[in-house]
């Protein structure tokens, strides 16, 4: 449908095979796991897919973006244990005014309004259950000297299509683009009425409040990369904080290596919780990534360690 949505018009396009291969050790589940984090979350599983963008322009100039991206993941511990998963699946379109977007892409909140993590081991808060790194609906950008604004509506259920009186709206606003400026500071909120979800899997149906009040930060210093995000609110009725820092260190040649560490802290009101990760990314060649994380649960108690091969090949 998106595809027949985009203008008739010349324009360009890559396409990209992606493959990736994980596992590790769980010393709660005591076993080998193949994924990096929750069995219920999207992130991180072997999977093969593919991810297309495509450039479409008249004469005046570039006049939209289409974006898909999609996985066939591996779940061992599934009745089916191949999932279909989508990431971006928009068209973006260029009005006088903003750049606008339909379809599934990022909400205008926090580290995941910009920051793509759908390859990488170590994530943002909302696979730790706060927010959403993608969702279907609709949005808007546009870019200043200052910096930038977006806003979005969306359905407030992420990866999966549902549409039972939930909904999503966010709007953030900030200073410094990462790509000009080497830095980035927004404030963001983000209120609605949104069900139970981990990953595609409905928890529970019954659609209750969420808010988010927040603010994130982002800044390129010579080789080394920090990343902050911090919001308070509502979730399925219960207030809560949470934080996360990050700090990465980009080696060799080309930064072929980098070495990161985080901490997310979780703060629902009497669950109260910590997760400390580190890990690296060393780009073996051109097309193919070597990645390990150690990560540790203070509320589980658990250790976990995975490591991940990612070939991101251009066809």
């Amino acid at each position: 449908m998106l595809a027949f949505a985009a203008p008739s018009a010349a324009g360009e396009g890559l396409l990209y095979l992606e493959a990736q291969a994980v596992g590790g050790y769980s010393s709660m589940e005591k076993s080998v796991v193949y994924n990096s984090m929750s069995a219920n979350e999207p992130m991180q599983r072997s999977s093969v897919g593919f991810d297309l963008l495509r450039k479409f322009s008249s004469g005046s100039g570039d006049t939209g973006t289409l974006a898909l991206q999609g996985r066939l993941a591996w779940d061992p511990g599934a009745r089916s244990r191949l999932e279909p998963q989508v990431y971006n699946a928009y068209f973006r379109f260029k009005t006088p005014y903003a750049y606008v977007w339909a379809g599934h892409n990022r909400t205008a909140a926090g580290l995941e309004a910009y920051f793509d993590t759908h390859g990488a081991l170590l994530q943002t808060l909302p696979m730790y259950g706060y927010g959403f790194d993608r969702d279907w609906g609709l949005g808007a950008s546009r870019d200043f000297g200052w910096g930038d604004a977006a806003l979005s509506f969306t359905s407030g259920a992420g990866m999966r299509l549902r549409a039972a009186g939930n909904y999503l709206v966010s709007g953030r606003i900030a200073k410094g683009a990462l790509s000009r400026d080497n830095y980035s500071g927004g404030v963001y909120l983000s209120i609605g009425m949104v069900p139970e979800i981990t990953g595609y899997r409905l928890l529970d149906g019954e659609e209750k409040a969420y808010s988010a009040v927040g603010t994130d930060f982002s800044l390129f210093w010579d080789r080394w990369e920090l990343r902050t995000d911090l919001r308070g609110g509502k979730r399925r009725g219960v207030d809560y904080l949470a934080g996360l820092g990050r700090l990465g260190l980009n080696l060799l040649a080309e930064n072929r290596l980098k070495l990161e560490a985080q901490g997310v802290y979780s703060g629902i009101k009497g669950m109260e919780s910590w997760t400390l990760g580190s890990g690296f990314s060393y780009t073996l060649t051109s097309d193919l990534t070597w990645r390990m994380m150690f990560e540790y649960a203070d509320a589980m108690n658990d250790k976990r360690v995975v490591t991940q091969l990612y070939y991101y090949f251009k066809i």
